[in-house]
């Protein structure tokens, strides 16, 4: 029997949830058929349609015997008979037809017939099957039913589809020891049963480099939400060597709130003064949120409440007034209820008593007393000034900034120390003077053409850009109608996309090198205004905030590599521990009062941890799960189809129903089983013969 079968570029199944691409296929033809071969899974069942035999034979022979009656008129009789015998005929037609198909059905059932698969994929024993259990992997796919749950069953269901003798190997997240070899059927439905979410995501080439180290397999079940922010650009893994069936779980609309930024509204307040934490909470979802009661929380106390509203793909913005007194490390949480997606609805920070900012001064014989006003709160800095001729080293490596004032020279021991201290990580800030010797300034900043500027005369500043993290919350409204200083350049360097401010010449101002800053100008009165403009404290304020050596940052993401911590004695050799909820011994170096520990990326669980020094706590750390997965937009099959269509080994199915997917998997890669059809048809026509004798006289 030959069954025709068309095959398109995008088919839909009968469930409207469940959308099939066979990406590779040529789209300008309009249709390509293909001719199929029916099969049997018992074909020595056939031998049993010589049984169609039998009820010809009795219909041939009826053997029932008759009995004569003599009557004396057979006219009406002989009529009688001749109507009655056409009737008589068609019925057993009938009859006989009836039992030749039940027969025929019923040896049909026993052969199980079936269509061979749609889709021609290898014939290897061994299958690969990636399940992804990333955190956005408990957003719900169905009423009650969340993603990770839809996709064990569909690995489940895998299992039961292919035959006994076949190996998988389950990869997930975590990468575990259990995905380096193929397991047995009951090796791995044990190892889904204990399947749980995982704090760790993937991208789509780390999960394909995964998959290449496998021999022995070409067909890989690829089940995921397939996050966009998560799977990346790279796509080049998608190649021929292997069949690629792509099950995407597609993600009912629902809101997801998470914090997306924190921050003091006076980062540099002492812990008796007021201060606010400010949040902006962003929701990723598709569903407004209403009525969301957010809470703030210090060392497990309530300390405040708010209630904010989050429009779809929006953001909104909330503070929380501080207490004053709190000293020494402190815990704080931002949390709230965003129902079903909870893996993100606690944010973890640290409150640290905040120490001065040692700021050491090193002051030419003609500079100005502007960085002694500037620094002069003690409650915010320590400020220590030396004239260039009589410096003490030694306070060099304990400055979180160096500001070298007009200086007309660097002698060769001052050059040395300030170089070994920019090695160290240390923060530079060097204020030119027109009589300086530029050959001697010009080692600090080897990546810059240092040239001395001719005098233009004063040039006016270029407004700062609001968005540079430089000046994050410095500007609290639009500053187009800021009025900017003016200043005459004593250096010159080039063009620079990177200054921190500029002329209006678009040449720089201010700009950054590595961990070391420098100015064009003089803070003289005669060469700039800038000392009296209101946009020199918060600039020299955030340039001895950004050398901050004595303090962790308040949080870090899990995506976290590198974090530097003070330490006391760096000939210790006893390393720094992270305990929390879980516990690590990082990879580590000490060097200049600072340990730097390298950090598994996205090895480590949110929450808080302390850095212990032997028996000295060190640091309070707190860690936060990555933005990413909370981003839950995901790859639409057209969207897919559209960027990776010219892909010839690729197959994506979009379905939250696992029956669907079930019966999918199994026509596709299995072929269609028909003997439930021909059972049916079998009970079908038997009931048909015993209605044409019950009811047809």
């Amino acid at each position: 029997m030959r069954v025709v079968m068309p095959v398109s570029p995008t088919t839909s199944t009968a469930d409207s949830k469940t959308t099939r691409c066979e990406l590779g296929y040529s789209r300008q033809a309009p249709e390509i058929v293909t001719f199929v071969l029916m099969s049997f899974a018992s074909p020595s069942f056939l031998w049993a349609l010589f049984a169609l035999a039998i009820p010809i034979i009795i219909h041939l022979f009826n053997f029932r015997r008759t009995t004569r009656v003599f009557f004396s008129n057979t006219r009406l009789l002989r009529q009688l008979k001749e109507e009655t015998t056409q009737k008589r005929k068609l019925k057993q037609w009938l009859v006989l037809a009836a039992r030749l198909l039940f027969l025929f059905f019923l040896v049909m059932a026993f052969a199980q017939p079936f269509l061979p698969a749609a889709f021609e994929g290898s014939q290897a024993k061994n299958k690969i099957i990636y399940l992804d259990n990333s955190m956005s992997m408990s957003a719900p796919v169905a009423e009650k039913t969340r993603a990770l749950d839809a996709a064990i069953q569909m690995a489940q269901q895998l299992l039961a589809t292919f035959p006994p003798d076949t190996r998988f190997r389950l990869i997930t997240n975590d990468f575990a020891p259990f995905s380096n070899s193929f397991r047995s059927k009951i090796e791995v439905a044990d190892a889904l049963a204990t399947m749980r979410l995982s704090p760790v995501f993937r991208s789509a080439a780390e999960v394909a480099s995964r998959i290449r180290n496998t021999t022995g397999a070409e067909d890989v079940f690829w089940i995921s939400d397939f996050q966009k922010s998560t799977w990346g650009a790279d796509a080049s893994f998608l190649d021929s060597a292997r069949h690629w069936h792509l099950v995407r779980l597609p993600l009912q609309k629902t809101a997801n709130i998470l914090v997306d930024t924190l921050y003091l509204d006076r980062p540099l307040a002492a812990a008796n003064e007021a201060n606010t934490v400010k949040v902006r909470l962003r929701n990723t979802g598709n569903v407004p949120v209403e009525g969301l009661v957010v809470k703030l929380a210090i060392n497990q106390r309530q300390e405040a409440t708010a209630t904010v509203q989050v429009e779809p793909q929006g953001t909104a913005t909330t503070s929380f007034d501080l207490s004053t007194g709190w000293s020494g490390r402190n815990r704080a949480t931002i949390s709230f209820n965003d129902f079903p997606i909870s893996f993100d609805n606690e944010f973890f920070f640290t409150l640290a008593e905040r120490k001065p900012l040692r700021v050491v001064e090193i002051k030419g014989p003609q500079a100005s007393n502007r960085v002694q006003a500037v620094y002069a709160n003690t409650r915010l800095f320590t400020l220590v000034s030396y004239q260039m001729s009589n410096v003490d080293y030694s306070e060099l490596p304990r400055a979180d900034l160096v500001v070298l004032h007009e200086l007309p020279r660097i002698e060769a021991n001052l050059l040395g120390a300030l170089t070994a201290y920019q090695r160290a990580g240390g923060r530079l800030l060097l204020i030119p003077t027109r009589e300086g010797d530029l050959p001697s300034w010009r080692p600090l900043f080897p990546s810059l053409s240092l040239t001395a500027a001719k005098d233009p005369g004063p040039v006016e500043l270029e407004k700062p850009d609001p968005r540079n993290p430089f000046f994050e919350y410095v500007f609290e409204a639009d500053n187009s109608a800021l009025l900017m200083p003016s200043a005459t350049p004593v250096l010159r360097w080039g063009a620079d996309a990177a200054a921190l401010l500029r002329f209006k010449d678009q040449t720089p101002f201010l700009t950054q090198v590595g961990n070391s800053f420098l100015l064009a100008s003089s803070l003289q009165e005669s060469s700039s205004d800038f000392s009296r403009h209101a946009l020199f404290v918060p600039t020299f304020y955030r340039l001895a905030a950004a050398g901050k050596r004595t303090e962790g940052a308040p949080y870090y993401s899990t995506q976290q590599q590198l974090i530097a911590l003070p330490v006391q004695a760096e000939t210790d050799q006893q390393p720094v521990r992270l305990i929390g909820a879980q516990e690590w011994l990082p990879a580590q170096r000490k060097e200049n009062g600072r340990v730097i520990m390298e950090l598994p990326a996205l090895a480590i669980t949110a929450g808080f941890y302390h850095a212990l020094d032997g028996a000295d706590t060190v640091g309070l750390l707190a860690f936060n799960p990555d933005k990413k997965e909370s981003l839950l937009a995901g790859w639409e099959a057209d969207e897919f189809v559209a960027t990776y269509g010219s892909f010839k080994t690729i197959s994506f199915l979009q379905t939250a129903d696992t029956a669907a997917f079930g019966n999918e998997i199994k026509e596709r890669y299995l072929g269609r089983p028909l003997w439930r059809e021909a059972l049916l048809l079998a009970l079908f026509f038997l009931l048909a013969e015993v209605l044409l004798i019950r009811f047809v006289k």
